[in-house]
């Protein structure tokens, strides 16, 4: 990959006028497609194969004319709304509702019989309205009418009265954006000047993230015409891509001016800015990408679409910076290298090495506390949590200023708190001899369980096959109270059946946001199993260890119980609750804790692989495990640092003024990547690693050789650009290896041998040894199927094993001694650079010996053959190549000789 990405920089920087048109052209053709095709959002939650969303696809079809939305005209006087002149004005409303094309029922509040309801001191009552089709159907014009209808009989009303127009239909508001959310743009730009030193670095990533952030909310609205989104969807969209977009450009422009910094070219230094820093982006977004799309785990349909739409953002920021800003740093050229002075004052900076040494020595000089200490605090910050309770927000969550909101409260001022979230109990009466004594047995037994306020409706369709009995809860439609009376109903299903001979089921708008709850709330546990499973795979593959992927799992798990207990403090239990300009408190959004869970994986998994991936970078080349820790921590600390702080800023961003179902999620995503970054990645692992050691970085053999391998930071890129003139410069050779180290690919032990040889294009060697695995060993390694356990070697001028994948594709491996001449027949025909023979010596029959070598001569392949004699493969080779060959037991650095000599 990072071979790749070294590519595409060199590319990208050299085309970087078309690289530029072409990100402005998708951006176009996206925002014009999002006009022609948007269909709006939705802020419908429901979730199929519910019983309450079961129950109420069954009345939209037996008793329609209670499944549809619904809305309420609260009114209030203070001489009560059985006065003539109130009641006339009410009526005259009540007429004027019932002539809208959408209507379906119109309930007076002085209609008792059928569901009317005038509160206890009789100054309040409710016009309950019943519309045909589900909320989304619901025409603008038809919510225009019902609030001009409410105003307008507000005006007619006696002086300090109230008509108030709310309910299940103004539930939802649609999220905006306001000058809040801008300033943690604000923020970024400071941070991104103070790290890269220059307005012209700092904008790069800006411009990265506008980008990306502009074709994925493009695309985001051009899915509407596929399906339903909800209106949290773009927001979190726009979140995730802003924050990653500035931080991936950022890592990118960072190391761009430290390879500016050593004396690179503009050019040189994109390219393997792009190919190091670029290949920790792609590890970075394919966790929050795979975190995301695993929100699909749940079964939930707006959830999966919500992770995947997220995941498309991220995916679109990785595109755009690790090919937009290599283009941007070749319009930038050489303005970008640091000079001597700013040099000098980047190290005295606040953010320097002076500053981290220093963070890094306290928390390692005693490595036993700070684990203690961090595991401590983050423990009680979690604390809270355990008291978390999931809710479907409804009219309570909205400002206090909105409409809906004001009918809320007062509904809940002068009726039981119910009266804001009915429930709806649905039977199949169609076996019934008498519907009507039925309905009123019903309405009976659950007039009599505890938390009923009210029943005011327990009637038969006009057809006598499904009945509804409308309960009102004593508690408010997001309070355990009113959820243990649901639980009450639905536990009585027995009964109903035996005694009536009826199922019922229970529904409506508070029923459907209980289970919503629950079915979230039952899927935070086989995914967050996912996410720490597949935090410990992929960690383990990215850092080859065992421990270094327990630790930060571990870490991980202190984060996300310490954001969720902030949420519940503030959002649940009211803690700085005015700060946060939170108008509502009570149980918390239900998709939220499965949503920050996600992000937040690929969040920490971001700074986990920017910082320990540098520490192990260090180990692997000093194997000092402690000062490893330090020189990995100065050396990636800044940005990460950086990086984490404009994060913070643009989720913390979206608390204030933000919609009141994507608050909780900015807040728990700030606190995480707070915690995150700077209590476990930047405190809590380097003391971690420091207090292990070497250990930190041991895995068992198998393992490794099983795991594939992520190169994040870029060594196997360098090491061959190390050797790019190696063995010499501008040479062709075919085969090229010294010092090579060899482990027996069927025991495992090492084989002691430091091999060395140069081998011509479309020459012929041969490699001997007595001992046939060793043989084996050396033409697996050079046919790039064997990773080498250390020297240098180069196939057709790709090094190993940095380019294994791209040698196998041009290098043909055959076990001779197995199958004779027809399987070097079969490698020819795929025209291979080079050819390997193994165990040419166990080819016995001459006829076939003969064969082979007729295959072979005239071929272009360079030939590599093994065998345990010389003699024996003699009559193998091509008649008309040049043949060296190196014996294994002669030297410890074989060197390669004449083969006829050897013979003759």
């Amino acid at each position: 990959m990072s071979s790749f990405l070294y590519s595409l920089g060199r590319r990208a920087f050299a085309a970087r006028k078309t690289v530029l048109v072409l990100w402005l052209l998708v951006l176009a053709v996206a925002g014009g497609a999002a006009g022609l095709l948007n269909k709006g959002l939705d802020n419908t939650v429901t979730i199929p194969g519910t019983e309450a969303q079961q129950a109420l696809d069954r009345l939209s079809v037996t008793f329609p004319q209670t499944s549809g939305a619904s809305a309420q005209i609260v009114v209030v006087t203070p001489g009560g709304v059985r006065e003539p002149e109130v009641r006339r004005e009410v009526e005259r409303a009540v007429d004027e509702l019932k002539s809208m094309p959408q209507a379906s029922q119109i309930v007076s509040p002085y209609q008792e019989n059928i569901g009317g309801t005038i509160s206890r001191d009789g100054q309040a009552g409710i016009v309950a309205i019943q519309l045909d089709g589900a909320t989304t159907a619901i025409d603008q014009s038809t919510k225009d009418r019902i609030s001009d209808i409410a105003h307008r009989l507000q005006e007619r009303l006696p002086d300090g009265s109230r008509a108030s127009y709310g309910g299940p239909l103004f539930a939802q508001n649609f999220p905006g954006l306001s000058v809040v959310e801008a300033l943690g743009l604000v923020i970024a730009v400071v941070v991104l000047m103070i790290t890269l030193g220059s307005f012209l670095a700092a904008g790069m990533p800006l411009v990265n993230a506008l980008l990306g952030v502009g074709a994925s909310m493009a695309l985001i609205f051009v899915a509407t015409a596929l399906g339903p989104i909800t209106a949290t969807t773009p927001l979190l969209a726009l979140m995730l891509g802003l924050a990653v977009g500035i931080d991936y450009a950022l890592f990118i422009v960072s190391r761009h001016q430290q390879e500016l910094a050593d004396g690179a070219t503009a050019r040189e230094a994109a390219a393997r800015a792009v190919a190091t820093a670029g290949s920790a982006v792609i590890f970075a977004g394919l966790t929050v990408m795979i975190a995301l799309v695993g929100l699909g785990v749940a079964g939930i349909p707006f959830l999966t679409t919500m992770g995947v739409a997220a995941a498309v953002a991220v995916a679109i920021a990785v595109l755009v910076s690790i090919t937009l800003v290599p283009a941007l740093l070749g319009f930038a050229g050489e303005r970008l290298r640091p000079r001597g002075r700013a040099k000098r004052s980047r190290a005295r900076s606040p953010l320097g090495t002076r500053f981290f040494s220093g963070w890094v020595r306290a928390v390692t000089r005693a490595p036993v506390v700070t684990v203690l200490a961090v595991v401590a605090v983050l423990g009680l910050a979690a604390v809270p949590a355990a008291g978390l309770r999931l809710a479907l927000p409804d009219a309570g969550s909205l400002p206090e200023q909105d409409p809906a909101r004001a009918t809320y409260d007062l509904i809940s001022e002068h009726f039981p708190q119910g009266f804001n979230g009915p429930l709806i109990v649905t039977a199949n009466i169609v076996t019934s001899t008498d519907p009507l004594g039925l309905m009123n047995d019903l309405k009976g037994e659950i007039e009599r369980l505890p938390g009923v306020a009210d029943v005011p409706l327990a009637t038969p369709n006009p057809t006598a096959d499904t009945g509804i009995v409308q309960v009102i809860p004593e508690g408010a439609p997001d309070s355990q109270q009113t959820k243990q009376l649901v639980d009450e109903i639905r536990s009585l299903r027995g009964h109903f059946h035996d005694t009536y001979g009826i199922d019922i089921s229970v529904t409506g708008f508070t029923a459907v946001g209980i289970d919503v709850s629950d079915k979230l709330g039952s899927a935070l546990l086989p995914f967050g199993v996912v996410v720490v499973g597949l935090s410990l795979v992929l960690l383990t593959m990215v850092f080859r260890s065992v421990a270094v992927p327990i630790k930060a799992t571990l870490g991980y798990l202190l984060s996300i119980g310490a954001s969720l207990g902030v949420v519940t403090l503030v959002f649940q239990d009211g803690w700085l609750a005015g700060l946060f300009n939170v108008d509502h408190t009570g149980p918390i959004i239900s998709f939220m804790p499965i949503v920050l869970m996600g992000v937040l994986f690929g969040l920490a998994m971001d700074y986990e692989v920017f910082l320990v991936s540098r520490m192990r970078e260090e180990y692997v080349h000093t194997r000092d495990a402690r000062g490893a820790v330090t020189r990995g921590f100065v050396s990636s600390a800044r940005v990460v640092t950086a990086a984490a702080v404009i994060m913070f800023a643009v989720f913390v961003a979206f608390v204030p003024e933000g919609d009141a179902n994507i608050k909780p999620i900015a807040l728990g995503l700030a606190v995480g990547v707070f915690v995150d970054a700077f209590i476990v990645r930047m405190t809590l692992v380097p003391a971690v690693l420091a207090l292990l050691g070497d250990r930190a970085w041991w895995m068992p053999r198998r393992l490794d050789r099983a795991l594939p391998s992520f190169d994040v930071e870029g060594e196997n890129l360098r090491d061959e650009l190390e050797l790019a003139n190696w063995p010499r410069p501008g040479g062709d050779e075919a085969i090229a290896c010294e010092g090579l180290r060899l482990t027996d690919p069927s025991s495992g032990l090492p084989v002691y041998h430091d091999v060395g040889f140069a081998v011509p294009r479309g020459a012929a060697h041969v490699v001997r040894d007595a001992d046939e695995s060793a043989v084996t060993a050396v033409l697996l390694t050079l046919s790039g199927r064997l990773k080498p356990d250390g020297g240098k070697a180069k196939v057709l001028g790709r090094a190993l094993p940095a380019r294994a994948a791209a040698v196998r594709s041009r290098v043909a491996y055959v076990d001779v001694g197995d199958g004779g001449a027809e399987p070097v027949r079969r490698a020819l025909r795929e025209d291979p650079a080079v050819l390997v023979l193994d165990r040419t010596d166990r080819v016995s029959d001459p006829a076939e010996r003969r064969r082979i070598r007729e295959l072979l001569t005239g071929t272009r392949a360079t030939v590599l053959a093994g065998t345990t004699g010389l003699a024996e493969v003699r009559d193998v080779l091509p008649a008309t190549a040049p043949v060296t060959t190196c014996d294994l037991r002669a030297d410890a650095t074989a060197q390669p000789r004449s083969l006829s000599g050897a013979i003759h």
